[in-house]
């Protein structure tokens, strides 16, 4: 999906790591929800609860999971 149509956006941002990773909520009109965020170039540690899907549209990200020996690059 490369548009999001008939959908509202909080406008306050989700702000992490003194700004260096930030994020709006989308709105559906089902109810559902996602986030569309930006990552600036850095080293960061997310701890969620719940799984999370990330799509990335531009750039590289080397990653480590959890429980894991090696990073994997993420394009």
């Amino acid at each position: 999906m490369s548009e999001f149509i008939n959908v509202s956006v909080v406008k306050k941002a989700n702000s992490y790591f003194g700004g260096g990773v930030t994020s709006r909520t989308i709105r559906f009109p089902d109810g559902s929800k996602k986030t569309l965020g930006i990552m600036q170039p850095g080293d960061y540690e997310f701890t969620t609860h719940d799984r999370e899907i990330m799509e990335i549209l531009d750039g590289d990200l080397d990653v480590l999971l959890p429980d894991a020996a090696d990073w994997v690059q993420v394009h």
